[in-house]
This record gives C-alpha cells, sequence and structure tokens, in this order.
C-alpha cells in the first residue's frame, strides 16, 4: 500500500510539473541606439567683406588623381597651406568632368565648419577641360592676412576685364598696378602653353589660372581678366564686398530681375549697394542670354561701370540655370 501511495505521489508530481513548467526569466531586451541624425552644414554666405589691403591671391596645383571629392579636399588642402592661417573670403572653383559640380560648395562648408574656420562666399562653374589630364576642379582663393601682419596692398587693387594679355598688360601699366592674380580662358586645351608663356612673361609672379570654358570652342582665342596690386595711391576702397554667384532660371527679363535683386539684398547685409559695385562677371550658357542678363545691369548699377567679363560656360550648379552674376563692391 505505501509503494503504491508513493508511486501514486510520484505520477501526481511529474503530472503537475508538465502542468505547470518553470518560468524562465525572458532576457533583457537591448535598448536599441537612437538614431543619430547629423546636422546639416551651413551654406556659405551671399557675401563677404575683406580689407582691401590685406588681401592675398592663390591658385590651387592641379591633380590628377582621384575623383571630384578627393581632388576638393586636396585643393583646399594646398590652398590652406599657401594661406598660411589667412582667413578665406572668396573661392572661385572651376569644375571640369563629370563630378557634381554642387558637391564643391558643400565640401567646403563641411570642412570649415570641421576646423571651425569662417566660410567664404562660393561661385562654381563647370567648364570644359582643365590642361592636366584626370583633372577635374581648380580653385581660386581669395583670403585675408591676419591683422598683425604686413599690409600687402598699401595702395590697394585695380580690378581688370578680360581681354588679350597684350593688352591686359598695357592696361596694367596704364594704372601702375602689378598683376597678382591672373584667370586666362581659353578656346581649345593647345592654346595653354602659348598662354602659359605670354602671361608668364606679362605679369611674373602673379598666380595664375588657365581654363577651357567650354569642350568646344565656341569662342576661340585667348582673353585674361586679373587683379593688381597699385603702386601708388589711387581710388581703391579700403574695403571690398565679395558676393557669391545669384543664378537666374529662363531667359525672361524678370528672372534676371530677380537674380540682380538678390545680389542686391546681398551687398547690402554689408553695408553696401549697386552704386559700389567695382566689378560685374556673367556666366552663362550662351550668348545671347549671356548678353541679355548684362544689358539690364545699368537698371540696378546705375551709372557704374564695373570692370568685369561675361563668359560662355559648359554648365552652371543648377540644371536649369541659363545665367548666373557675382559682384565686387566697395565696402562701406
Amino acid at each position: 500500500m505505501l509503494r503504491y501511495t508513493a508511486l501514486v505521489l510520484g505520477v501526481s508530481l511529474i503530472a503537475a510539473a508538465q502542468t505547470n513548467p518553470p518560468r524562465i526569466k525572458p532576457p533583457k531586451k537591448e535598448k536599441e541606439p537612437e538614431t543619430q541624425i547629423l546636422p546639416l552644414p551651413p551654406e556659405p554666405p551671399t557675401a563677404v567683406i575683406a580689407e582691401t589691403g590685406k588681401l592675398a591671391f592663390h591658385v590651387s596645383p592641379l591633380s590628377g588623381k582621384g575623383l571630384l571629392t578627393q581632388q576638393v579636399h586636396d585643393a583646399l588642402k594646398a590652398l590652406d597651406r599657401a594661406n598660411g592661417g589667412a582667413t578665406f573670403v572668396k573661392l572661385r572653383a572651376f569644375v571640369a568632368g563629370t563630378g557634381d559640380m554642387r558637391r564643391v560648395a558643400t565640401i567646403v562648408a563641411e570642412d570649415f565648419s570641421v576646423k571651425k574656420m569662417p566660410l567664404p562666399a562660393v561661385t562654381t562653374i563647370q567648364v570644359g577641360a582643365l590642361p592636366m589630364e584626370g583633372a577635374q576642379v581648380v580653385i581660386e582663393s581669395i583670403s585675408q592676412e591676419k591683422n598683425d601682419k604686413k599690409t600687402l596692398n598699401p595702395n590697394g587693387l585695380a580690378f581688370f576685364s578680360a581681354q588679350r594679355a597684350p593688352e591686359l598688360a598695357v592696361a596694367a601699366k596704364a594704372q601702375d598696378a602689378v598683376m597678382v592674380q591672373v584667370t586666362c580662358f581659353v578656346g581649345d586645351l593647345n592654346q595653354v602653353e602659348s598662354a602659359r608663356a605670354a602671361a608668364a612673361s606679362a605679369f611674373p609672379g602673379a598666380a595664375a589660372n588657365f581654363v577651357q570654358l567650354t569642350r568646344l570652342a565656341v569662342e576661340p582665342g585667348i582673353s585674361c581678366e586679373g587683379v593688381g596690386r597699385l603702386q601708388k595711391p589711387g581710388n581703391s576702397p579700403p574695403k571690398l564686398v565679395f558676393t557669391g554667384i545669384q543664378m537666374a532660371f529662363g531667359d525672361q527679363d524678370q528672372a534676371f530681375r530677380l537674380a540682380y535683386g538678390r545680389l542686391g539684398r546681398a551687398l547690402e547685409t554689408l553695408k553696401a549697394g549697386y552704386a559700389d559695385t567695382v566689378v560685374m562677371s556673367v556666366y552663362s550658357l550662351n550668348r545671347a542670354v549671356a548678353d541679355k542678363a548684362a544689358a539690364l545691369a545699368p537698371e540696378f548699377l546705375g551709372r557704374v561701370h564695373p570692370a568685369g567679363s561675361t563668359q560662355i560656360v559648359e554648365g552652371l550648379p543648377s540644371l536649369d540655370a541659363t545665367v548666373a552674376i557675382e559682384l565686387v563692391a566697395a565696402g562701406p
């Protein structure tokens, strides 16, 4: 009887264990990491002001290494080394190849933000070709030296419109200016060597840049624009305001007026105005639109006749843009 009772009790315990299995504590759920949202890099300013006497000019070396992003990074590093700690005021990038030229301004914003450097105004233009195989970008820089450094341009600067190199040399001599920066536009890369030789002879010591504006020789020939350091006191303003480009969409006057209006507001933020303009540069995909946009300038600039150039280029930062305009103006 006792054995029977023990057997029944054992069976009951087994049945109870099967009916009510031990509770297994579930493992703790790991907390999912929060999604990090990286802030967008800041937009380059529409205009920047600087002291004329402290301005320095450089051109990044060409490189055929890597794609556009790497070449932009390398160009900025080279310019930073050349500037020796000066503050960048304006960058003008000429992009060749199939890379997205809009990346230039983004990379500039990212690099400068990481280094906690003030952002410069940025102009980006697509051109036909650069005089090195594989080169996709060349960047011209204008920077302001530190206040404790020697004044570079004690008598100020003069700006010269695009013209043939011999004529540019004559114009510089007439104003008693030594060229510090020269940009030569060629219709064909085969003209680069002759343009380089002419620039080296006429403007020794100037930071020189050579670009083919369109893949096809839409406007053959060579023209050079530039900036000269005045050797005698002149009418150069003590401060200059540099804008980035403002684009227009379409070929109607109203579209051009909107672009001029944005430029005017950019100048106003730094207490300058249309009447203070000393340089106006126009970039367009065709000559008819470029001339039409330039013809509206007196409506805003009044009787001012600034230096500057109207260039036909391969492309602009927006696929829908037909023209882009930038200004340099005397500061307050």
